[in-house]
């Protein structure tokens, strides 16, 4: 098996570590419990990578109150 590096700052280290199960669990492990809660598909099929990376920003969005109402989304999209 071969690994590679990656660069994080060492805030993101010490919220990954407190993500650990146990001391012994690699951050490898972490990153990718953290991948599988990005849902793979549904009824009608698997999600594309891209579609599923979209999932992931739109939660963040919500997350951070980076929303619109249905008023102004109808108004973007011209529809009353």
């Amino acid at each position: 098996m071969s690994y590679t590096s990656i660069q994080i700052r060492p805030e993101t280290r010490i919220r990954l570590a407190r993500l650990k199960s146990s001391p012994r669990e690699t951050y490898d492990d972490v990153i990718n419990k953290l991948l599988d809660l990005i849902p793979l598909g549904d009824d009608e099929g698997e999600y594309t990578d891209e579609f599923r990376a979209s999932l992931l920003r739109a939660r963040l969005d919500v997350k951070h109150g980076k929303l619109i109402s249905l008023k102004e989304a109808k108004s973007i999209l011209g529809i009353e």
